[in-house]
C-alpha cells in the first residue's frame, strides 16, 4: 500500500517551492508557445543550465579543435540540432511530431541529467510534459524514470495509472492505458508489427490496456493486444510454482 501523501518522502519546503515554481513556469511557457521553434529555444535554454550550469549565450569558439567536444555537447542541447529515430518513420505526422519533438528531447535529457533520479521532482516534471505531449493524460498518474516514448501524440493514459521505470511505450499505432492500470518496470508495449514476409512493411495496430490491468516487469504486450480490465500479462510472484 502506498504511503499517504502527508507521510511520503519529500524535499525540504524550500526545495519543494523551487521545484514547483520551475514546473509551473515550464507549464505556462509550453501553454503560451506551441511553435516548434519557440519550444526548442525554451528547452535549449533549460538544458544549458541543467547540464552546463550557465545560461545560453550562443557564443561558441569554433576555431579550436580542443573545444570541439564541448561544442558538440552545447549544440546537442538544442533540439533543432538533434535527430530522433521516430522522425524517420514513414507514417509520422510531421506537424504534430514537430510540436512535440522539443518536449520529447527535454523528457529524455531530463532523465539523463544529474537530477533525473530525483523521484519527487521527476514524477511531477514528466506529468507536466505529458500534458503537452500525449493525446490524453489523466489525473494522479505516476511515470517513473527512464520511460521511453515514440510519438507521444498517439498515447492516452487514464487516471491513476502507474508506469514504472524503463518501460517502452511504442505508440506508433496508438496505445490506450486505462484508469489505475500498472505497467511494470522494463516492460514493452507495442502498437506496430513488421510483416513477416517483408520486414520493411510495417503494420500499425492500436493496443489497449484496460482499467486496472497489470503488466508484469519485463513483459511484452504486442500490437493489437487488448488486455481486459483487471487482466494481467506476464509472470507475477504468486503465479510461480
Amino acid at each position: 500500500m502506498a504511503a499517504p501523501e502527508s507521510s511520503a518522502p519529500r524535499p525540504t519546503p524550500e526545495a519543494e517551492e523551487i521545484y514547483r515554481r520551475w514546473i509551473q513556469f515550464l507549464d505556462d511557457e509550453f501553454v503560451r508557445h506551441g511553435s516548434p521553434e519557440r519550444r526548442g529555444e525554451i528547452v535549449r535554454d533549460q538544458l544549458y543550465q541543467l547540464y552546463l550550469g550557465r545560461p545560453y549565450s550562443g557564443k561558441l569558439n569554433l576555431t579550436l579543435t580542443s573545444e570541439l567536444p564541448g561544442n558538440v555537447v552545447s549544440l546537442s542541447l538544442d533540439p533543432q540540432n538533434v535527430t530522433l529515430e521516430a522522425e524517420h518513420y514513414p507514417e509520422v505526422d510531421r506537424e504534430r511530431y514537430a510540436r512535440r519533438k522539443p518536449l520529447l528531447w527535454f523528457w529524455q535529457m531530463f532523465d539523463r541529467s544529474p537530477i533525473g533520479l530525483n523521484h519527487w521532482l521527476g514524477l511531477r516534471f514528466r506529468c507536466m510534459l505529458g500534458r503537452h505531449i500525449f493525446e490524453h493524460l489523466g489525473t494522479g498518474v505516476k511515470i517513473d524514470h527512464g520511460v521511453d516514448l515514440t510519438y507521444g501524440y498517439n498515447l492516452s493514459i487514464g487516471d491513476g495509472a502507474v508506469i514504472r521505470q524503463r518501460t517502452l511505450l511504442n505508440d506508433r499505432g496508438g496505445i490506450t492505458i486505462g484508469n489505475n492500470a500498472v505497467i511494470g518496470s522494463f516492460s514493452r508495449v507495442f502498437s506496430f508489427w513488421h510483416d513477416p514476409q517483408d520486414y520493411n512493411k510495417v503494420r500499425l495496430q492500436p493496443t489497449v490496456i484496460g482499467a486496472g490491468a497489470h503488466i508484469a516487469s519485463h513483459a511484452i504486450v504486442l500490437a493489437g493486444q487488448n488486455v481486459a480490465p483487471g487482466g494481467s500479462v506476464g509472470i507475477f510472484p504468486d503465479d510461480r510454482v
